[in-house]
């Protein structure tokens, strides 16, 4: 007996089973401070992620700021954006970066394209899109920028050192105050996938939204635009993440608030939380008004904007797991400008 207790107390302890997290827990990753209003949230190839604040009604006069996290959510720093229009909506959205690791920012009271530099705080603006509300950019073939416009039904191109022009026109990227959203390319596929959060097309109600594909030529020029999925009425898809698998991770920013899993053809595999319109999907922060889905090693960071009620303690990044990594943003050796 005395033998055998000594054997126990002498034996390692059982290791204990690593519980996977299922797909869709929900955590929060981290509390946006004011301004507040999130927009995209990006994650830099340095390893950190960044947010700015997008239109905020309350809060004219106060400059938008740049937020810089961890990888773990802690954050780190964070930078006023200069020379905004301050007097009325104004926003900046952290789009893109550049091959030499710049952030491409958005900037809508000026519809500029900016970049900021991590290491020196230095704000250097690139492009102006003349009328244009500049809301989401991808890299593309040639070291190209291509930049939605949520005002009007148009695609932007940035050529690497040369001028902005409009490359890409469409009644289907036309919406009824609520316009074109995310834009990721493909380069497997060599095609644009675009969100449109409402359209004046007539292919559909218009308060219904849709993902659509958009090749791009050996000659650069755009192909024939196609619809790949139809959001219900007021759902107004955003931001969107692809995982390695080729599903497509949109945010629902409207009504319904939540997250769509879609295949690498455009159907709907499946959808988060199960309820539509309550947001619960199990953490302290419903979703309210979630924009954009980017991958950060098996879970897409949401960027949690409460856009209509302008709660405070409801900005925030949510970390919601999917059971799969997404693929890095294209990033072409010509991805940067002048």
């Amino acid at each position: 007996m005395v033998l055998l207790v000594a054997l126990l107390l002498a034996s390692p302890p059982a290791p204990v089973a690593a519980v996977a997290p299922h797909k869709w827990e929900t955590h929060v990753f981290a509390r946006v401070p004011a301004p507040g209003f999130p927009a995209y949230v990006f994650v830099h190839r340095n390893g950190r992620v960044y947010a700015g604040t997008y239109i905020n009604p309350q809060a004219a006069g106060v400059p938008s700021r740049v937020f810089e996290w961890s990888s773990a959510g802690q954050l780190l720093r964070s930078w006023a954006v200069p020379n905004q229009v301050l007097s009325g909506d104004h926003g900046v959205q952290v789009a893109n970066q550049t091959r030499d690791g710049k952030l491409v920012l958005l900037e809508t009271s000026t519809s500029s394209v900016l970049t900021l530099d991590v290491k020196t705080g230095r704000f250097h603006r690139v492009a102006h899109l003349p009328g244009a509300v500049p809301n989401y950019a991808t890299w593309g073939p040639a070291g190209a920028l291509f930049v939605t416009d949520y005002g009007n039904g148009v695609i932007w191109k940035i050529p690497s050192g040369g001028t902005p022009r409009k490359w890409f026109a469409s009644n289907a990227l036309d919406g009824i105050e609520f316009g074109t959203t995310g834009i990721v390319f493909r380069p497997g596929r060599r095609d644009l996938l675009i969100t449109q959060q409402t359209s004046i097309s007539g292919e559909s109600l218009p308060t219904n939204g849709h993902l659509y594909r958009l090749p791009i030529r050996a000659n650069g020029r755009p192909g024939k635009l196609s619809t790949l999925w139809t959001s219900q009425p007021t759902e107004l898809p955003d931001g969107f993440g692809i995982g390695r698998s080729g599903h497509i991770y949109i945010a629902m920013a409207g009504l319904t608030a939540q997250l769509v899993e879609l295949s690498g053809s455009g159907k709907e595999l499946d959808r988060f939380p199960d309820t539509p319109f309550t947001g619960d999907n199990g953490s302290p922060i419903p979703f309210d008004t979630p924009c954009s889905a980017t991958f950060l090693g098996t879970r897409v960071l949401v960027a949690n904007q409460s856009a209509i009620l302008g709660d405070a303690t409801h900005q925030a990044i949510l970390a919601v797991q999917v059971g799969e990594r997404g693929r890095a943003p294209y990033l072409p050796t010509g991805a940067y400008f002048g």
